[in-house]
């Protein structure tokens, strides 16, 4: 059994990615092991969900530990989940022919480009239920009113089918699924609902490429011998970690992955990631600035200011320049009274009772 350093120190990066943000694992590793070292897309998906699942229960411990997890959601996710990753891995093997491995890489393409999206939805849909919630005096659920048995089961079913087939899917897209199903649910009880769903899940996966005898030993033994450690790490210093910086980071990784597996040119793709993030970093700005409560400008006039210049200048370049003002200045000085205001409120609760 070959174990290669580089595999190694991969997945020293990647685990350390996971146990910081939480999220990253498959939509990181899988491409990764595709694209800089050259693996069959098969052996890939099926080595990535071997290390996934020894690393999925570090995270959803903490959570265990805590009491965030919504158990009633877990059950029904599981059942929905769980048939359908090992189906996943039925459909693969049963696919397996010529031309086989660049249908894959394609597939996974498409994966990681719905994992980029679902990851920027999760950022703008919580940071909008967040400030929703305490501009009504609010706070989040720690468990929810009403469970929905069939929907919750469809996204099982869903996030199941896709990690069966891509490895890509079940700290992403389906922790946005949930996010749009239950939407007064804490975020703490999202993320440990999901990790926790994500283990027999992933296991069935796992098991499914096994059964179909697609692991390879040496690859997966080198992608633990990094990852563990990693994962271990990143996880103690998760409290520290910069969201502002890390997750922009992340999706902008999974979006030059995606489009290099559908096939674009290395220059082609160098413009496309160029423009993107010229127009992208306004974009977000400008929702970021939208969706903060008016009280917290110094009147409405400048948020409109703001959410004009960095959205109509967006195609031009210009919502670039003024996107970097933004974040250097006006979001630091909101962000400051945002938790001021969140400090007043916590006080205020037990005053209260």
């Amino acid at each position: 059994m070959h174990i290669d350093p580089g595999v190694v120190i991969a997945g020293l990066i990647v685990g350390f990615t996971v146990g910081l943000t939480g999220m990253g694992g498959g939509a990181l590793m899988t491409p990764i092991l595709v694209l800089l070292f050259n693996v069959q897309p098969l052996a890939a998906v099926s080595s990535d969900l071997v290390n996934s699942l020894v690393m999925k229960p570090v995270g959803a411990g903490v959570h265990f530990r805590r009491g965030t997890v919504q158990w009633p959601l877990v059950k029904w996710l599981v059942i929905g989940s769980v048939p359908a990753a090992f189906s996943g891995a039925f459909i693969l093997d049963r696919m397996a022919g010529e031309g086989f491995e660049d249908h894959l890489k394609l597939l996974l393409g498409y994966a990681l480009l719905v994992a980029a999206i679902a990851m920027i939805a999760k950022a703008v849909l919580q940071s909008r239920a967040n400030r929703r919630l305490a501009a009504l005096g609010m706070t989040p659920n720690e468990s929810a009113y009403t469970i929905k048995p069939i929907p919750t089961l469809l996204i099982g079913v869903a996030g199941g089918l896709i990690v069966g087939m891509t490895s890509v899917g079940s700290g992403s897209l389906m922790i946005v699924l949930l996010m749009l199903l239950y939407p007064r649910l804490s975020a703490k009880s999202l993320v440990g609902t999901d990790l926790i769903q994500a283990i027999p899940l992933v296991g069935a996966a796992t098991l499914g490429h096994v059964f179909f005898g697609n692991i390879d030993l040496g690859l997966t033994g080198a992608l633990l011998l990094g990852s563990l450690p990693g994962v271990y790490v990143g996880a103690r210093f998760s409290a520290k970690a910069p969201d502002v910086v890390i997750r922009p980071a992340l999706i902008f990784v999974l979006a030059a992955s995606s489009l290099k597996l559908l096939g674009l040119s290395t220059t082609t793709l160098g413009v496309v990631l160029l423009l993107m993030v010229i127009v992208a970093a306004p974009l977000w700005a400008a929702v970021d600035a939208a969706t903060r409560p008016t009280v917290r400008w110094d009147s409405p006039k400048q948020r409109t200011r703001w959410v004009s210049l960095l959205g109509i200048g967006a195609p031009f370049g210009i919502g670039f320049i003024g996107s970097i003002l933004y974040v250097t200045t006006v979001r630091r000085r909101l962000h400051a009274i945002d938790e001021a205001a969140e400090a007043e409120a916590a006080k205020a609760v037990p005053a209260a009772l």
